[in-house]
Formats: structure tokens, C-alpha cells, sequence
């Protein structure tokens, strides 16, 4: 397996509000330098949580997307806040986004965004055993929730409206985990 490579140098080019782009002068272990970049986030991580209605159906919100400038339906999902645990985070999303908390929360996995070029990491959570519990967050508009039967994924992610690759990864990897426990039982 193959060393890390050395960093001789790190620079900050343009300092932004939510990223930060890291100039790294690297060797690899077969001794050949390179300069690469990356963005390197300010932030302590994110969640994206999947929660579970019944055994079949998923909870989806509809927001808006800025970056596409379109409403998107996908997984609750937010930022890591200070001194709070990653089920925490997901607990407090849940809240604001879908108006529900969760008796039962699971930490599945974690997913990288791009790890060629971004620091970013989201952590997938499962949550089941749902009751309401609204708490105001931070979105500009009250967020329209849309109970999905997680078996159709397939129809859902057809959508032009559903396009966000870390909601199609998780429920995929939340609707795998739920087939594989059921088997198991």
C-alpha cells in the first residue's frame, strides 16, 4: 500500500466564508512533487438523516436549492454545531427541517463529497420510532415534507427534482441496511 505523500508547503488562496481553498506542495513516495488544491472546510462535518415514518415509508423535504436555483426534494440534512454529536445534529435537523424527532438513531456511514479536491464529510443516520416535534431552524420558508415508500427509489431519483447525490446515496444505503436487518431477524 502506498505511503502518504509529504507535504512540504501549505498555502490559503481565497479565504470564503464556508470553504477555504488549501494549496498543498506534495512528494509521493516514489519521490515525484506536485502542487495540488483543495477546499478545506470550516465547518465540523454534516449530517444527512433518513428518517423512517414506518418500515416502508421515508420522510423527503422539499426546499429550495440555491446553487441550481430549483426546489429539491431529498433528505433532512444540516451542519455539525459546536460541542454537539453527530446524533444530536441529527436529532436538532430533524426537528427544524421535518417537524419530527426520533426514539432510535443510527450512525450508518459516512460520505465524502469529492475527496480528490474537498475536506467535507457528511455522516448518514437512520431514524426510526418518529414523533412529532417541531423546533424553528433556520430556513427562510416552512419546508414541504413528503412521505416516500423507500422501495421506489428507483421512480424517485428518475425525478428532475431529486438530484442530490448524498440524499440518493444514503437512501439507498439506509434502504439496504433496513433489507439486511429484516433478514436477519
Amino acid at each position: 500500500m502506498s505511503r502518504l505523500p509529504k507535504i512540504h508547503a501549505r498555502r490559503e488562496l481565497d479565504p470564503g466564508h464556508v470553504f477555504r481553498i488549501e494549496q498543498l506542495d506534495l512528494e509521493f513516495s516514489n519521490g515525484v512533487k506536485r502542487t495540488y488544491e483543495r477546499l478545506e472546510s470550516k465547518g465540523l462535518g454534516a449530517v444527512i438523516v433518513v428518517p423512517m415514518r414506518d418500515d416502508e415509508t421515508v420522510l423527503l423535504v422539499r426546499e429550495y436549492a440555491c446553487g441550481l436555483n430549483h426546489y429539491e426534494t431529498g433528505l433532512v440534512k444540516g451542519r455539525l454545531e459546536a460541542g454537539e454529536s453527530i446524533l444530536e445534529a441529527a436529532q436538532r435537523e430533524l426537528r427544524e427541517e421535518a417537524g419530527v424527532a426520533a426514539r432510535d438513531l443510527v450512525e450508518l456511514t459516512e460520505l465524502s463529497l469529492a475527496p480528490g479536491y474537498m475536506s467535507h464529510v457528511t455522516h448518514v443516520v437512520l431514524a426510526r420510532d418518529l414523533y412529532d416535534s417541531p423546533l424553528e431552524g433556520d430556513e427562510p420558508e416552512p419546508l414541504d415534507v413528503e412521505p416516500w415508500p423507500i422501495a421506489n427509489l428507483r421512480e424517485l431519483t428518475a425525478r428532475p427534482d431529486c438530484t442530490e447525490g448524498r440524499t440518493i446515496a444514503a437512501l439507498y444505503i439506509a434502504r439496504d441496511y433496513l433489507l439486511n436487518e429484516k433478514e436477519n431477524a
